[in-house]
């Protein structure tokens, strides 16, 4: 074992998992808290989110089928059982947005990405453990979302519907994102899913799914100008293409390889592999002296936003691991290596466990935004540890 696969291995199963395992598990009403702050300061009242809790299924399912621990398997089987039994809508299908403490619906739309989260988890546990009812509940929410969110007359993916799949006027992800009909980021997370399932499930459709939204990103995504991938959508695919988001754009340079590895098509992967590089090339816009990337730029305004988002740096990790393992240039194992230097002096809390959300523009640690939150999850930094110890490089 290489010396970066056994700090992957340290952090992951000393720093990480044990976190989420000891600190956010809810004792009163089943499942996970839903938030732990920067302080780590349990809130037992906050509301619980689908996508932190399809996280937690899939992080611990990877988990156990990575390193064995059935410590592991009995967290995610707490997570699976927690999403199926409060997440799933049970009269119109996908998932709820987010539910009270106490388990009951709290806002009820049908977020795209947030289904896309469940598929990522449910089919991780599927492939963990080969539990055929967990895989058929992936493949019917995979069903809603081709049902419903896909548009058959523009192409792509809508970002959000009513609880009974109608549309609706705030579509947002998030308060910071624009609120467009079609996302870069909610389709990288329907192929990402949707790739995890394949490879459980070896469907004829959705291998076409999967082929038609790699051709979303290079035909309709990538900016043939600048090769960054643009952000936000109307329903005929105009936008402003304003923004330059470095972490989403490494994050999907190595997505899109593994899509175009998984459907074993050669033809795929060659019509591919340039684009990986040239999305990569365009995220390393972003790479700063001291290892680590900057979050984003917004071009119409002249605005850098340089904060160090923990999850940008994982991302930066996996990605350029992803380019030196099949491309084999030594500069891409360096900038690596340097961002994990740089994420190991400043981003790991190795006195309370897990990482704190950023290193702001100033060089302080943000200790105000979540350790665990409906956006603070085991999945960017775990999934990281898990890619770099599964890949031979």
């Amino acid at each position: 074992m290489t010396d970066l696969k056994r700090q992957m291995k340290d952090v992951l199963t000393t720093n990480i998992l044990p976190y989420w395992m000891e600190k956010v598990v809810d004792p009163v009403h089943g499942g996970f808290l839903g938030r732990v702050d920067g302080r780590d300061m349990p809130h037992p009242d906050a509301e619980k989110g689908a996508v932190m809790n399809a996280r937690i299924l899939w992080a611990f399912s990877a988990a156990y089928r990575v390193l064995g621990d059935k410590a592991y398997l009995a967290m995610a089987t707490r997570a699976r059982d927690y999403v199926l039994t409060h997440f799933v809508d049970p009269v119109y299908g996908g998932v709820f947005w987010s539910l009270k403490a106490d388990g009951s619906p709290l806002d009820t739309k049908k977020q795209t990405y947030a289904i896309g989260f469940a598929i990522y988890g449910l089919s991780e546990y599927a492939r963990a453990t080969g539990d055929r009812d967990t895989l058929a509940a992936a493949i019917s929410l995979y069903h809603d979302l081709e049902r419903h969110a896909f548009d058959k007359e523009h192409n792509g993916y809508v970002e959000a519907l009513t609880r009974d799949w109608q549309p609706i006027a705030d579509m947002r992800l998030s308060d910071k994102d624009e609120n467009g009909s079609r996302t870069m980021n909610t389709h990288l997370h329907v192929i990402e899913p949707y790739t995890n399932l394949y490879r459980v499930w070896k469907n004829e459709e959705l291998k076409e799914r999967l082929v038609n939204l790699l051709h979303i990103f290079t035909d309709r995504l990538l900016n043939p100008e600048t090769r960054h991938l643009d952000l936000f959508f109307d329903d005929c695919w105009q936008g402003r293409r304003n923004i330059e988001s470095y972490g989403h754009d490494i994050e999907a340079s190595w997505l899109l390889h593994e899509t175009a590895l998984v459907l074993e098509d050669d033809g795929i992967l060659a019509e591919m592999e340039p684009v990986v590089r040239a999305v990569a090339a365009a995220a390393d816009e972003g790479l700063r002296p001291d290892g680590s990337m900057v979050y984003e730029y917004w071009k119409d305004r002249q605005l850098l936003d340089s904060q160090r988002q923990w999850w940008v740096q994982c991302e930066n990790i996996i990605g350029h691991v992803n380019l030196y393992q099949h491309f084999h240039h030594p500069e891409d194992m360096e900038k690596a290596w340097r961002c994990w230097q740089y994420v190991d002096r400043h981003l790991v809390d190795r006195r309370h466990g897990e990482w704190h959300w950023a290193v702001l523009e100033d060089g302080t640690v943000n200790m105000e935004d979540d350790k665990a939150g409906f956006w603070k999850c085991p999945y960017h930094n775990a999934r990281m540890c898990l890619e770099l110890l599964e890949r031979e490089y």
